[in-house]
């Protein structure tokens, strides 16, 4: 029989002083792997791996194609490359991002799901909007279990409350104690008969795991959602998942309902922006060619593009009110100093 031997965590924003916490507190001798997906911007030098490797006592290792599932190390996922779980090794992918990020959360956990059922721990720490809560539910019905750090505790409590939205059943701990349940969890026997991998969770695993997949009329998930992918403004499917509603598109983008608006969001003020930056050239250019009018004695012609550059400067302080009203939530990634000057932990 096969025990409970894998934990993987995700975190964003306030995510390496949470990480560094857990990983002071986990014993020499934990006898589980731990995988950890931070997200990252995708041309950041990240040294998680490093701090987390001064915080407690078990190595850690930025991860590598093929390296082995083994007890009591840690494995870091590098930016920009999804980190999946393939029977008892990782892959490292550049697959379709999901919530805006690659690596994702929801791609390791669903493939921890896929590939290991019951003994998979999933761990959301501290983050904003919800990336983990899919993957959360995908490792709850394949038999594993989700661990959430308390809200409260949270640096950024927006991750962990969707988490604990997404998986009822999942055991909401403060930080300081996140280490301890883990201890409590891990070695335990578990029955892998228990895991039942849907035909969802199969496609989206291997879209995450392969950056050419793009899904077939077969395979196409979802129904259709009447909204355009942000990342490639292709048509978007809706798939409903218990009591999780989230969008994927043909090529594989995935997007929870918080993620595809606050991306929305960005994608209307640039629009904005483009539009005042427009509306100013034209009011800039419109002066001039008043100017140039007034010079030749063309009065009337001066006076139509005086009122044409009013009419411009009329609608940029239009556009500069809806910019200044347009509250937009940025994709999270983590606020935390990836450096080997980052501070240890206490």
């Amino acid at each position: 029989m096969s025990r409970r031997d894998v934990v993987v965590v995700g975190a964003s924003a306030g995510g390496v002083r949470a990480l560094q916490d857990v990983a002071s507190r986990l014993p020499a001798d934990f006898p589980a792997a731990v995988l950890v997906v931070l997200h990252t911007a995708p041309t950041a030098r990240s040294a998680l791996a490093a701090i987390l490797s001064r915080s407690g006592p078990l190595p850690v290792a930025q991860a590598a194609e093929g390296d082995a599932l083994l007890p009591g190390r840690i494995l870091v996922a590098p930016p920009d490359r999804h980190l999946v779980v393939d029977g008892d090794r990782v892959l490292l992918s550049r697959g379709p991002r999901e919530n805006g990020h690659r690596p994702s959360v929801d791609a390791l956990f669903r493939s921890a799901a896929r590939e290991l059922g019951p003994r998979v721990v999933a761990v959301v720490l501290s983050g904003t909007l919800d990336d983990g809560a899919a993957g959360m539910v995908a490792v709850h019905q394949q038999g594993g279990i989700g661990v959430v750090e308390d809200p409260a505790t949270a640096a950024y409590p927006g991750m962990p409350s969707a988490a604990m939205a997404a998986d009822q059943l999942a055991r909401v701990v403060p930080l300081e104690r996140v280490a301890a349940v883990l201890e409590e969890l891990v070695g335990v026997p578990v029955d892998e008969r228990a895991a039942h991998p849907t035909e969802l969770l199969r496609v989206e695993v291997d879209i995450a795991a392969d950056a050419q997949h793009s899904t077939s009329p077969d395979e196409q998930v979802g129904v259709p959602a009447g909204f355009a992918c942000p990342d490639c403004n292709g048509p978007l499917s809706e798939i409903h998942e218990g009591r999780l509603h989230r969008f994927r598109c043909r090529v594989g983008h995935a997007w929870s309902p918080a993620s595809l608006a606050a991306q929305q969001g960005v994608a209307v003020e640039g629009a904005l922006w483009l539009a005042l930056r427009t509306l100013e050239e034209r009011v800039a250019l419109s002066e001039r060619m008043a100017r140039n009018a007034a010079d030749r004695g063309h009065a009337v012609t001066a006076d139509k593009f005086t009122e044409q550059a009013s009419e411009a400067r009329s609608s940029a302080l239009v556009i500069r009110g809806l910019i200044a009203g347009t509250a937009t939530v940025a994709l999270d990634v983590t606020d935390d100093l990836l450096t080997e000057d980052a501070p240890r932990s206490a």
